[in-house]
């Protein structure tokens, strides 16, 4: 058992990455105990993301990661946990709030036999969430962001959904009524963390271990929009579940990558919200009441006339030699992107670092400046016609906080140079501005 929270040793943060601490090492009594294993992991991230940059360079068969396609998927990930800024996670706050009013029987939390049902337990209530976020339409909605990529690599493990924790806690209530929340909040991360690795194709093949444990082969299949990979291998940590429940496909033609439909922009809250606008609209296109709450019930291919789950009659025809969709924008924009994503980047991790620190006022304005910085950047990556005005409110936004020293918590070694940098950031995009504007005038003349 740990006395107080502090920050883990490097073998102690990777082992975290593949769900390999041991009981005596990772049980704690109350849940400010427990250390921040996500937050702490983000050196692990870069570097495995970095590695596989370099092997799937080496390698020609794995394809390499885009600045498009990265930097929306990091976008994703960071606009995820924006709400942690503000208040603790739905997942571990219900499940406090059970555990306190509602349980039936207290395991002791120093018990090793408790750590290894707890692991087991959040892996099988995961299952169920992550097959019922497939079969679920309204769920759907907000796990189809995690697979609107249509690259398969390590930065895809961190688009992740802002809206999913909203529905998720209720599958790992069951949990609440025996399991304490210290040894709860342990478990619930290490099954995030150990999904980080298995996005990836440069591991082929693991033998043996392919029969229990989820790995990046059977996880691809996951990930595939062919037929024979649709709402296959749900697992988490472990594939027994999807061999018990006969949801379990093997890898084998190519795996084509994304959704059945894919949404071919760069847009962060596009990518985030477009799904809800889209059930909406087809529920609008029923009269019956029933089939309009069905829309939202049943599987996302749902129709009237069809079972629960719906069919995949009507999917385009997967041939293997598809093409993930890239952006077209030039050299010197994608270097202008990638610089104001770094510092982005870095006023976000910054922001966490310090935010017991901070007003909530002042979280509230840098996570609104973070999620504009973000859709801005989306315009640009796009190539939106009202990209240059959306970026030039942003410069002027940043301007008028690094004036004010809105930002000197957060970017202190950064603050004059960064200045400068987005002052020509701006004069740059008003020029560009300038010239569309008489560009439109001088074709309505």
């Amino acid at each position: 058992m740990a006395a107080a929270v502090q920050a883990p040793s490097v073998t102690t943060g990777f082992r975290a990455l593949f769900s390999m601490l041991t009981p005596n090492e990772s049980s704690f009594e109350t849940v400010p105990e427990v250390p921040q294993y996500v937050q702490q992991a983000t050196p692990f991230f870069i570097g495995l993301m970095l590695l596989e940059l370099v092997v799937g360079a080496l390698k020609a068969d794995t394809p390499v990661l885009t600045i498009s396609d990265g930097i929306t998927s990091v976008s994703c990930g960071m606009i995820s946990r924006l709400p942690l800024l503000l208040v603790r996670g739905f997942e571990l706050s219900t499940y406090m709030f059970v555990w306190e009013n509602y349980r039936l029987l207290e395991l002791p939390f120093n018990s090793p036999w408790t750590w290894w049902f707890c692991l087991l337990g959040v892996d099988f209530c995961y299952y169920w969430l992550h097959r019922f976020a497939h079969e679920v339409a309204f769920m759907w909605a907000a796990h189809q962001v995690h697979h609107s990529s249509e690259y398969y690599n390590l930065t895809t493990a961190l688009r992740q959904s802002l809206s999913q924790q909203v529905t998720g806690w209720i599958f790992y209530i069951p949990l609440a009524l025996v399991i304490p929340p210290s040894i709860f909040a342990v478990h619930i991360q290490l099954n995030l963390l150990y999904q980080f690795w298995i996005h990836t194709e440069v591991i082929r093949d693991l033998g043996p271990l392919e029969w229990i444990f989820n790995t990046p082969k059977h996880h691809r299949v996951h990930h595939g929009r062919n037929l024979y990979c649709i709402d296959k291998n749900y697992g988490g940590i472990l594939i027994i579940w999807d061999r018990l429940f006969g949801t379990f496909e093997e890898e084998s033609a190519k795996v084509i990558y994304g959704l059945v439909y894919p949404i071919k922009t760069f847009e962060v809250l596009y990518i985030q919200l477009h799904y809800y606008l889209y059930l909406w609209k087809k529920s609008t296109y029923y009269k019956n009441v029933a089939h309009k709450f069905l829309t939202f019930l049943n599987g996302p291919s749902w129709k009237p006339g069809k079972s629960r789950l719906g069919d995949h009659v009507g999917n385009p025809k997967v041939t293997g030699k598809e093409v993930p969709y890239e952006a077209n924008w030039a050299l010197p924009l994608q270097l202008y992107v990638m610089l104001h994503f770094l510092l982005v980047l870095k006023a976000y991790h910054d922001l966490f670092d310090s935010k017991t620190m901070l007003s909530q006022i002042t979280i509230l304005g840098m996570t609104c400046y973070i999620l504009l910085t973000l859709t801005a950047l989306g315009f640009i990556i796009d190539q939106r016609p009202t990209a240059g005005f959306l970026e030039m409110l942003r410069c002027v936004v940043m301007v008028t906080m690094l004036r004010y020293n809105m930002l000197a918590p957060l970017l202190p070694a950064l603050t004059m140079a960064t200045e400068a940098f987005v002052s020509l950031s701006l004069l740059f995009w008003v020029l560009q501005c300038v010239s569309q504007l008489f560009t439109i005038k001088n074709k309505l003349a």
